[in-house]
């Protein structure tokens, strides 16, 4: 039986300081979407609290700005940071890792063909 090096058996193998640092920028990017998630709920309280408008007036179906804001807008913002922080997340991950077997394929594709001729 013939063994394969990483680069030969078609996996990836991720250096322990790759990996490292790929969690450490996983890390930050939720720690960052968390501070913002609570800015965002934070906000609310704080806008009821100080401005009397916020729960006072009326606006759609004798429906107050708070109100509407906790009952649709707050449901957009999060799944905005959502798809965001995973946006982030899925392409720090792909860039940071995984990278042997991205330069193997670049090197035995399409491209690497043409040039040889």
């Amino acid at each position: 039986m013939v063994t394969l090096s990483p680069q030969e058996d078609g996996e990836t193998r991720d250096t322990p300081a790759e990996v490292d640092a790929a969690f450490r920028t996983q890390r930050r990017v939720a720690l960052t979407y968390f501070a913002v998630f609570l800015v965002v709920v934070a906000v609310f309280p704080l806008l009821s609290t100080s401005l009397s408008w916020w729960l006072d007036s009326r606006l759609i179906g004798d429906l107050s700005p708070g109100f509407l804001t906790v009952a649709v807008g707050l449901y957009a913002v999060f799944a905005a940071i959502g798809i965001a922080a995973a946006t982030l997340s899925s392409s720090v991950e792909s860039q940071m890792l995984g990278s042997q077997g991205d330069q193997r394929a670049e090197e035995s594709g399409p491209g690497a063909e043409a040039g040889a001729s």
